[in-house]
């Protein structure tokens, strides 16, 4: 009798405890914010005084509770969800513009954005779409992309092939396998790895939130792996699967083509089932560019409190006597000042936090070197930005986006390609990828009147433009500047193959290198995925070990590198980092705000069939 009523109390307190850590503690997120989005502003003076404030001491929040390093889409996200806790937060970002690789730059008359060319999950009462609308105070409004939202062509002139993705629930998969007829088993197979993929990737994030003991026993012990098989998926080779299912190249190619600067071969494929699956009920594109979501987040930020400060790039994170984060430095004019806050989030990428502004000392320790071993750079970013005079439809553009490949074996012609001498690497671009900005913004004539943009995106070796990294933007040379445009060229006459229109249209024209954008991003070697996404970073464990929390006390990171690459990804390694320095995981909150829109949607439906059918 006494050892069952120990084993009641126990349980109880258990039952209470969770409960209170769960739902105990205040809920950031509520309906009480929800409401229309006002009218866009196109005032880009307004839109500066939000986007490009400058750092001074005097715009600092007094009695700051966190700051934030860093104002890309992963550093917003998580200084909007501790402000809607009621922190006091400063957003810190070494560029004149804040946003990240999800701010926009005008030149010329035109809009070119930078890193968001598409977005997915972003429908009504997704979990994403939930978050946006918290984050943005529901300021954000998502454009629907033609279902046809991409195009892969393989080959070159007369061998080339070229196939279609439609979005739709079911569309996606019947529309494949009609261009693949006899391959239909290896897509219904993929197509259920999606789906376990999207359903189940929640374990990876409890692998997160729990005490990395916890995580570490429950993976070692095969208790994960007994719960489900996503344990062993993550850390699955991509091309091993796909060589398994399959022997159509091309059909293994369209499997990995959204491609993030890693091989199939070296790939995780639950990372590649999640990226071919968050499209499946549509492509998007935020109203107004991709320079609405700073410009609302920020918004959000101010509306509790806080700030973002551009021209502030910060030279060291400060570490106290008790070894804990206790605030950061900011270069300012010749010297340095000193910001300080009980909390330091990082949003700057491992290697930049780690490596770079830790003390000498700190960087050092075991145990921030531990954090690095598993993570590698990744593969340096290379964009064209292209101006026309005339308009999308004059020129024949469009909201497709396209994936060229020269060739459907990406392993192999990737190897080469990185193999490839400085000299000889710009004749032998093995891949692109195509967006046309201009064509998907609604009100993209709104504001830029009679024009129309393309932004040409590869991937490349940092080593090849590493001899330039010492000298200055805008001042690297002319052999810089002719090294940079031979790839230019042979990208833009690719493009032109597929859009003809636009060669005698070309009136302007930019171009970004690894070096463009560790200046004006941060971006470590140039990577805009950050650290490398490869096969040995995806493995359970390794899953378990990268989290929000560092060796360093109050020191957190966010973004790419707590989770994955992409706008998505970013965001939920932002509220990860969230709820582990709210010590309150905030996904509960957001998943019953869900619910709460969902029934209130079913409700609506059925009045609203209800009145027809009474009719």
């Amino acid at each position: 009798m006494i050892l069952l009523l120990v084993f009641l109390f126990f349980f109880v307190v258990w039952t209470v405890g969770t409960y209170w850590y769960l739902y105990g503690k205040p809920n950031p997120f509520t309906l009480d914010s929800l409401k229309l989005p006002g009218p866009r502003e196109f005032d880009q003076r307004k839109r500066d005084e939000v986007l490009k404030q400058g750092f001074s001491l005097d715009k600092v929040p007094e009695n700051l509770d966190a700051l934030v390093i860093g104002s890309g889409i992963g550093g917003l996200t998580v200084g909007a969800t501790l402000a809607k806790a009621g922190k006091k937060v400063l957003v810190l970002e070494q560029h004149d513009q804040a946003g990240g690789w999800c701010h926009t730059y005008i030149e010329k008359g035109f809009e070119f954005d930078v890193g968001l060319h598409y977005i997915g999950q972003v429908h009504e009462n997704s979990m994403l779409r939930v978050i946006f609308d918290q984050i943005s105070d529901y300021q954000l409004e998502f454009k629907e992309l033609e279902q046809h939202f991409d195009t892969i062509q393989i080959g070159m002139g007369e061998e080339k092939r070229e196939y279609t993705m439609l979005s739709g629930k079911t569309v996606m998969k019947t529309h494949l396998m009609r261009q693949f007829p006899y391959d239909t088993e290896a897509i219904e197979a993929f197509f259920k790895i999606m789906k376990m993929s999207a359903r189940k990737i929640h374990y990876l994030m409890v692998l997160k939130l729990l005490p990395e003991w916890a995580s570490l026993f429950i993976l070692r012990s095969g208790i994960g792996h007994l719960v489900s098989s996503i344990f062993r998926l993550t850390g699955t080779c991509a091309s091993e699967f796909t060589d398994m299912l399959t022997s159509n190249k091309d059909l293994q190619l369209i499997f990995a083509y959204l491609f993030y600067g890693v091989p199939p071969k070296d790939s995780s494929l639950l990372i590649n089932a999640l990226l071919f699956h968050h499209y499946k009920r549509g492509a998007y594109y935020p109203k107004g560019g991709a320079s609405e979501i700073p410009f609302h987040i920020i918004r959000t930020i101010q509306k509790y409190g806080g700030n973002c400060l551009v021209r502030a790039p910060v030279t060291q994170i400060m570490i106290n006597d008790m070894g804990a984060a206790c605030g950061v430095k900011v270069k300012m004019g010749e010297g340095e000042v000193e910001v300080r806050a009980p909390v330091v989030v990082s949003n700057c990428g491992i290697f930049n936090t780690l490596q770079t502004l830790l003390p000498p000392e700190i960087q050092d320790k075991p145990a921030v070197q531990d954090r690095l071993k598993p993570m590698k750079h990744g593969r340096g970013s290379f964009l064209v930005f292209s101006g026309f005079d005339g308009t999308t439809e004059e020129l024949g553009l469009t909201s497709t986006n396209f994936w060229l490949y020269k060739n459907n074996d990406m392993n192999q012609s990737m190897e080469d390609f990185f193999a490839s001498s400085k000299e000889e690497a710009p004749d032998n671009i093995p891949m692109m990828f195509i967006t046309m900005p201009s064509a998907k913004d609604p009100e993209y004539q709104i504001r830029h009147p009679g024009k129309s943009c393309m932004t040409i995106l590869t991937t490349v070796k940092y080593e090849w433009f590493e001899e330039w990294k010492d000298t200055t933007v805008r001042n690297r040379g002319d052999d810089y500047l002719n090294y940079k445009m031979r790839f230019a060229k042979n990208l833009f006459d690719w493009a032109c193959t597929l859009f003809p229109l636009i060669k005698d249209k070309l009136v302007f024209q930019e171009v970004a290198t690894p070096l463009t954008n560790m200046h004006y991003l941060g971006a470590q070697r140039g990577s805009m995925y950050s650290a490398e996404h490869n096969l040995e970073r995806f493995q359970a464990e390794t899953v378990a070990r990268n989290r929000c929390l560092t060796p360093i006390k109050n020191l957190y990171l966010s973004g790419q590198d707590v989770f994955s690459c992409g706008i998505a990804g970013t965001v939920h390694g932002s509220l990860l980092c969230a709820s582990a320095v709210l010590d309150h995981i905030v996904y509960m909150d957001l998943q019953l705000i869900k619910k709460v829109l969902k029934r209130k949607t079913a409700n609506e439906q059925a009045e609203l069939a209800r009145l027809l059918k009474a009719r």
